[in-house]
């Protein structure tokens, strides 16, 4: 029988063996199982009893399967996927990879505006005769990043980096806050990115004034996470007061950009155009006018991906076993109440 100071942890990802390794050096005391599952069903019920902290993506068993269960730590920063499973409802602490994603996001986001702004999808479909016609500087005439407006939704740590990297290029950055009391970013970040003091953005604003946010931008990042609050956030209302000749990234969840509202704003050229990489479907069917919108960028929900996601989310995990066998306050926190 286990001393009772060992701390029984199951992993449900396909993690290579270095990676339980490092997990494992975190403490003597951790007893790791490593059983890869898609559904909580998949586990054997042996691996359960015992579980004092589950690292997963999505797989979770019932609350009474699970009766030393104190902490869930997700692969992922946002879980609207399962805020509704029962074990969510009970008192187990929950975390996210907040922070984790923030380099590989923030790129595609940089990427996204440049591409948007340099006329590059009609560089790279234009035929000749058009591409090397008389009026081409006019056609592909550029939207400058520097000098540019860039309003950010939702000063997250994804929307730090997206800012500290537009404000080198030479941007004014704007941005949306939930709660404009506390600036600081106590979360989990990477060393060197993000805009820790909030410093960047030439104005915070409260979700309220969106509308009056947008209406100054050239350029507007979506980032929020999908929550009752934020579900349609953005939508006519906002399309409405943007310029004709600004672009919308959504980087966000499926949801919180109104896909009704965008397309009429797109065909109605309220906008110049935009980057997807989430829908309120995925994937994107294929009857979606989107498809067939020569000034608008889709992408099949990658932007998070990256090689090494799965290194940067063991040294957050680590950190976070490190804090929760020294009864330290955990990093990421998921709020109930919030939803994020």
């Amino acid at each position: 029988m286990a001393a009772m100071d060992d701390v029984f942890l199951l992993i449900t990802l396909p993690f290579d063996d270095p990676l339980v390794e490092r997990i494992k050096a975190v403490s003597p005391r951790l007893q790791v199982n490593l059983h890869p599952s898609s559904s909580g069903e998949d586990i054997p019920e042996e691996l359960l009893a015992d579980v004092e902290i589950l690292y997963t993506l999505e797989a979770l068993p019932e609350p009474e399967a699970v009766p030393e269960l104190r902490w869930v730590q997700f692969h992922s920063a946002g879980i609207d996927h399962v805020v509704d499973h029962p074990v969510l409802q009970t008192d187990v602490q929950v975390t996210t990879l907040s922070g984790a994603a923030a380099p590989q996001m923030a790129e595609f986001a940089i990427m996204s505006i440049l591409s948007l702004g340099h006329k590059l999808l009609g560089i790279t479909s234009d035929p000749p005769e058009v591409l090397w016609g008389e009026k081409r500087h006019q056609r592909y005439q550029p939207l400058e990043l520097r000098g540019s407006t860039v309003g950010i939704v939702g000063y997250g740590s994804i929307g730090r980096e997206i800012a500290r990297l537009c404000y080198a290029f030479g941007a004014t950055v704007l941005a949306t806050k939930r709660d404009l009391k506390n600036l600081q970013d106590t979360e989990y970040r990477l060393e060197g990115l993000g805009d820790p003091a909030a410093d960047v953005p030439e104005r915070l604003y409260p979700p309220e004034a969106l509308r009056s946010m947008a209406s100054l931008c050239d350029l507007l990042v979506v980032t929020v996470p999908l929550t009752t609050a934020t579900r349609g956030l953005v939508g006519a209302e906002v399309f409405g007061a943007m310029k004709s000749s600004a672009y919308i990234i959504d980087i966000s969840r499926g949801g919180v950009v109104d896909h009704g509202a965008l397309v009429e704003a797109l065909k109605t050229e309220k906008l110049a155009g935009a980057a997807l990489d989430v829908y309120p479907v995925e994937p994107l069917p294929e009857s979606s006018p989107l498809w067939e919108m020569p000034n608008v960028i889709l992408s099949p929900h990658i932007a998070g991906s990256s090689p090494v996601y799965d290194e940067r989310a063991t040294d957050l995990f680590a950190e976070n076993l490190f804090r929760y066998l020294s009864d330290r306050p955990l990093l990421n926190l998921w709020d109930p109440e919030l939803s994020y």
